[in-house]
């Protein structure tokens, strides 16, 4: 049961990196790269390093999600 869930977390992983890199909507790339940090702090958590799971919950969640959503803001949505 562990390996299946650690299987299906990679691959989400996985689809989260190559949703972000392909979105054009820069708004929806912040927000996928946020599910992304998520997905890492379960991860983080599941392998046993508690510690890290919570650093990645509140930095890659928390403050880089308000910061790119903060940039997305003051410019285009859209890339080119």
């Amino acid at each position: 049961m562990s390996r299946a869930f650690d299987i299906v977390l990679l691959l989400l992983l996985i689809g989260c990196a190559v949703a972000v890199v392909r979105l054009k909507d820069l708004l929806a790339a912040a927000i996928v790269f946020s599910s992304y940090s998520l997905l890492m702090c379960l991860l983080w958590l599941h392998r046993g390093a508690p510690d890290v799971a919570m650093t990645e919950a509140a930095v890659g969640a928390g403050v880089t999600t308000v910061l790119f959503l903060t940039a997305v803001s003051r410019t285009t949505r859209k890339e080119r």
